[in-house]
């Protein structure tokens, strides 16, 4: 198959007229040498795209999550694949290799991660930084955000890391009922975070391995009340 040129601008649109809010495209040779959990050889392009969570679904959230949630959360999830499927096949159609990368499709429950990072891809792609609460915290949205990625070897212009931090705010740490935030992100408990939402997700008598109560407590440093 022919190549055909394909530009950042066909595959935004693409995203956004999936009802993304985010988009930024990753140089994924600049990725960790131990995030990767499958073989990218010759996929150098990472594309993540982020949809917005609802802002009263989140602070619907109390001390577990609520039905409403893990339906609302579901529902982003399929969107999210949607998007990544659309733009795969975008790509494809014009003679390069995408791997569709599933929004919460988990390939290893010890460290509750999938087939590769998004909030790594979308800090590379400069959406965000890693925040205390171990997500990726976008400027304007937070942690109230969602990403998928599509992986490929077409070549676009990439997108550069912020500069950011969570500051002084501390909001997320306080409100964990298992203690798993630190200071700094280094400093997060897996372990604890996965006993905690074992807890709060029984406390609601919900399935899915959710909690929610972080992510309410970062609205974005821009959105944050004085």
């Amino acid at each position: 198959m022919s190549l055909v040129k394909l530009g950042r601008e066909e595959l935004e649109r693409i995203a956004i007229d999936g009802g993304a809010v985010l988009f930024g495209v990753a140089n994924l040779q600049e990725l960790p040498s131990d995030v990767p959990e499958v073989d990218i050889g010759g996929l150098t392009t990472g594309i993540c795209f982020g949809y917005r969570l609802s802002d009263v679904v989140i602070d619907g959230i109390e001390d577990h999550p609520t039905r409403t949630y893990q339906y609302h959360y579901r529902q982003v999830n399929l969107a999210l694949d949607r998007i990544a499927l659309a733009i795969a096949s975008r790509i494809q159609e014009a003679g390069y290799r995408a791997f569709p990368v599933p929004s919460s499709q988990i390939v290893d429950w010890d460290k509750i991660s999938g087939h590769i990072s998004h909030k790594i891809i979308g800090r590379l792609a400069g959406l965000g930084w890693i925040g205390r609460n171990n997500l990726l915290v976008n400027p304007r949205y937070g942690s109230r955000v969602r990403y998928a990625s599509v992986l490929t070897d077409l070549v676009l212009p990439f997108d550069k890391p912020i500069e950011g931090g969570c500051g002084d705010c501390r909001a997320c740490i306080s409100v964990c009922p298992g203690g798993a935030i630190g200071e700094a992100a280094e400093e997060f408990d897996l372990e604890r975070c996965k006993t905690t939402i074992d807890v709060v997700r029984k406390k609601a008598n919900i399935g899915s391995k959710i909690c929610g109560i972080c992510i309410k407590a970062c609205p974005g440093p821009k959105r944050v009340s004085p």
